[in-house]
């Protein structure tokens, strides 16, 4: 045994410094590194929501809800001997004379946080410490942001609401921070005793409000139990198990999508490994011959090669995941900056993933062509003939298709899913495929047609007909990896643009919420007086649905999660005669200015629903909707389904009431206008006679999302990078695959008379339609799918640019000339007559 593995380490090192063994390196290498660093960041930003998930919680325990908590839930946990504190989420407009800026306000209570800390510096760059108490009455702390953005320092006054506070201490740390749209947002932290005074919360008012617990396991987990047999619609529990459910869901998402992503990876790769392994096959067919003659049986040639290639195997797997390891450490800093905290250090778990990756490829592509040079024939010696014919060659594919999905359905975690994935890339690559063999035999035809008659360009052209099989695989997979990346950029662009350009230039971009049913004609008067339109102002009523055609709606008999969501959730509500605009009935009819009855005498009240949500729910013309508002229940059929567009900027509703229903239930007011770029004053004027508004700058809102998208689509780039490199290996191993026969070609061509310049012509003509090829297929692929995407997810018009294509073209075509060129250079500098001889 450790004699045959001293041969096998031997024979390895030895193929190594002949380079035989270079591709199949190169080619596990880039797929174990592909998934290691997605699994090596997945398992940090897991680690790290593990560790901090109670001070992710601000206590053991936390409990939200859409209304005040009940004293009753703060009773009960009091008497089980745990500690409770109480917090308010909402958004505001924080000002001063200078300005004003839209914050994500958090109240807390004393005693907050009961886990973990809030770290507070006097001001900007200066150096921490943790706060140990809340604010005190009429003090508030700011983050940087709002320093920033309010030109403020420690000491000066802020503006929230009716209340004047003193700013105390600028925050740098806060351990329950989320990651939402909330947490998007510049901070500010007062404490509850001021929240009444500022009057910034109203009935039908958008706000979160928590109740963090804290104390012994055993205690948090029977009032855990209480707490849940008595929740009601609207409230949840979050435990350490389920802490930060927003970014635990966008993690597994993004997980599974980035792994998916790498595995296109895998795939190439496993084609650049099963050509590099043929290749190695042929030509140690000799070697192995020899050996047979010399004494060797059939087992001792197997166990040598098998060893040599488990040897080699487990060291490209280690190189792998090194590279994987590095990869990671880079693309962390990204979602560090996003999850505004350190991650910890991997587990090894990713590290056993990409060993069993690589054992996976070898097994499925390389070991069924090591078991055809176990039965290499000593008659080989004297007569080079082989039979490829043999039981184990037609299992060859067969194993590495069974690998090939083995990890796919592995790394997919779903069965539907992994069907759907390894379905989704077997039509992906036949159509490029197909689509390649097609291009391939067009120019195949066209070799013999004007400009390409005579010269290099026939000879060239020709070649790739002769070796149909690897020209179709070479094309298909880079230019597979290629449409990733073009779809990444130049398609991804192209759809923001389009979305970009269906906003009108004077489409409203600030949203005013909280405006009270008093202040309708003093806001009015300071648009007219600062000389800007005046836009409708809507009321907007909160209520819950709570039951169709008189069956309770109940969330947890929804399977789509979002679903569930929209169940569990009040419903901004709003009345009115005209239909708004941008709203278009597509089935009913409007109720208009006359509550007139439709379906029976008895509901004189009448409901419009928006088309997405009728169909979410399975909503129609005459069936009747109950929603309950502020603990009293309307009931009303819906009378016509409205089609409208979410992207227009105005304000708009689920459900808009007839007249006479909605009016004698608590409402706030809303409006939406369009604010030239000159008159950002006008905000600062509008909250200073009004404080208690709040101003949502849309725009600035979109910016930081797309901040935050960029940065994750810099790891997809990355991921996808990984593919067109397999890619490119794929190409190389094609290349490196006829490089016998192309080396006997040249030979020939050159032989026969053909001058240096005609195989030049031949090499690079070869080079270009094959490249070509799969830049034009890169290039469609790319614009076809945007086109899709635009079409069925999007829902906005898109007219695929030339881009892609032209850029492909180019791109694929560069990079396979320069591959092809450096892979057969040394080609044109050796002697017909020694090619000749080397090959037999």
């Amino acid at each position: 045994m450790m004699r045959t593995l001293r041969l096998a380490l031997r024979m390895m090192l030895r193929d190594l410094r002949a380079g035989e063994l270079h591709l199949l390196g190169l080619a596990i290498m880039i797929a174990v590194a592909s998934l290691t660093s997605v699994g090596f960041l997945a398992d940090r930003v897991g680690r790290a929501l593990d560790r901090e998930a109670n001070q992710l919680l601000g206590g053991d325990l936390l409990l939200r809800a859409d209304k005040p908590w009940p004293d009753a839930f703060i009773d009960e946990a009091h008497s089980r001997g745990l500690q409770t504190a109480r917090t308010v989420l909402f958004t505001s407009m924080a000002s001063t004379a200078e300005g004003a800026a839209l914050g994500g306000v958090k109240v807390v209570e004393d005693g907050y946080p009961l886990r973990g800390t809030i770290r507070l510096a006097p001001g900007p760059n200066q150096a921490d410490a943790p706060a140990g108490r809340a604010p005190e009455a009429g003090e508030v702390w700011l983050d940087e942001r709002l320093f920033a953005e309010l030109g403020v320092n420690t000491g000066d006054k802020v503006g929230l609401g009716e209340l004047e506070f003193r700013v105390g201490a600028m925050v740098s740390f806060e351990a329950d921070r989320g990651a939402n749209f909330f947490s998007l947002l510049p901070r500010a932290i007062f404490n509850l005793k001021d929240l009444e005074a500022t009057g910034l919360i109203a009935e039908g008012s958008r706000a979160t409000w928590r109740l963090h617990v804290a104390g012994t396991p055993q205690a948090v987990e029977a009032y855990e139990k209480w707490a849940r047999a008595n929740l009601g619609r609207g409230q949840r529990v979050e435990t350490v198990d389920n802490a930060r459910p927003e970014v635990r869901a966008a993690l597994d998402q993004a997980q599974r999508f980035l792994r998916l992503a790498a595995l296109l990876a895998v795939i190439l790769a496993a084609v650049a490994v099963g050509l590099s392994a043929r290749r190695f096959m042929a030509r140690h067919l000799d070697g192995c011959a020899v050996m047979r003659v010399l004494g060797a049986r059939q087992a001792q040639v197997l166990g040598i090669v098998v060893g040599e290639f488990l040897l080699f195997g487990l060291a490209a797997a280690l190189a792998g995941t090194a590279l994987g390891w590095a990869v990671q450490w880079g693309l962390a800093g990204g979602l560090r900056e996003l999850l505004a905290t350190d991650l910890p250090a991997p587990s090894p778990l990713p590290l056993a993933h990409g060993l069993v990756v690589g054992m996976a490829l070898l097994a499925g592509f390389v070991l069924p062509q090591l078991l055809r040079l176990g039965k290499v024939s000593t008659l080989r010696v004297l007569r080079r003939e082989f039979e490829f014919a043999e039981p184990v060659s037609g299992a060859a594919w067969a194993l590495g298709l069974a690998a090939l999905l083995g990890l796919i359905f592995w790394i997919a975690a779903d069965a539907r899913l992994g069907a759907m994935v390894a379905a989704g890339f077997a039509v992906a690559l036949g159509v490029f495929a197909l689509a390649a063999w097609g291009v391939l035999r067009l120019a195949g035809r066209l070799k013999g047609q004007g400009s390409l008659r005579g010269g290099g360009w026939r000879y060239g052209i020709a070649a790739l007909g002769r070796r149909m099989g690897s020209s179709v695989i070479q094309s298909a997979a880079l230019g597979l990896g290629m449409t990733a990346l073009l779809l990444l950029t130049l398609v991804r662009a192209d759809l923001l643009d389009n979305w970009r350009r269906m906003a009108p230039p004077d489409a409203p971009n600030r949203f005013v919420i909280n405006i009270q049913p008093d202040q309708r004609a003093g806001i009015a008067a300071r648009f007219a007086a600062e000389g800007l339109p005046v836009p409708p102002i809507q009321p907007m009523i909160r209520g819950r649905m709570v039951a169709i055609e008189g069956k309770p709606v109940d969330p947890s008999a929804y399977e789509d999660e979002r679903t569930r969501r929209l169940a569990e959730r009040e419903f901004n509500l709003s009345y009115g005669a005209e239909l708004p605009p941008g709203n278009v009935v597509e089935a009913g009819r409007w109720h208009g200015a006359a509550a007139q009855p439709q379906f029976s005498a008895q509901f004189s009240a009448q409901f419009s629903v928006e088309a997405g949500l009728a169909k979410t729910f399975g909503l129609a013309v005459g069936d009747r909707v109950t929603f309950e508002i502020g603990g009293r229940r309307v009931e009303a059929p819906i009378t016509s389904v409205r089609k409208l567009d979410w992207d227009s900027m105005r304000v708009n509703f689920f459900f808009i009431a007839s007249p006479g229903v909605l009016e004698d239930f608590p409402a706030t007011l809303i409006t939406s206008f369009h604010l030239p770029p000159a008159r950002h004053d006008f905000t600062t004027k509008l909250v200073g006679e009004f404080p208690n508004l709040t101003v949502i700058d849309t725009a600035a809102v979109i910016a930081q999302v797309q901040s935050m998208t960029d940065k994750l689509i810099v790891i997809v780039q990355f991921v996808f990078g990984f593919a067109v490199l397999a890619g490119l290996v794929v190409l190389y191993a094609a290349l490196q695959s006829t490089h016998d026969e192309r080396d006997y070609e040249l030979a020939m061509l050159r032989t026969l008379g053909a001058r240096n310049r005609q195989v030049r012509q031949a090499l690079f003509a070869e080079f270009l339609v094959l490249g070509g090829v799969a830049g034009v297929l890169a290039g469609v692929g790319a614009s076809a799918i945007g086109w899709v995407l635009a079409e069925q997810v999007f829902r906005m018009p898109y007219v695929p640019a030339l881009a892609p294509v032209l850029v492909g073209v180019v791109l694929g075509a560069a990079g396979v000339v320069a591959g092809g060129w450096l892979g057969t250079r040394a080609l044109l500098s050796r002697p017909p007559l020694a090619s000749l001889r080397a090959l037999g």
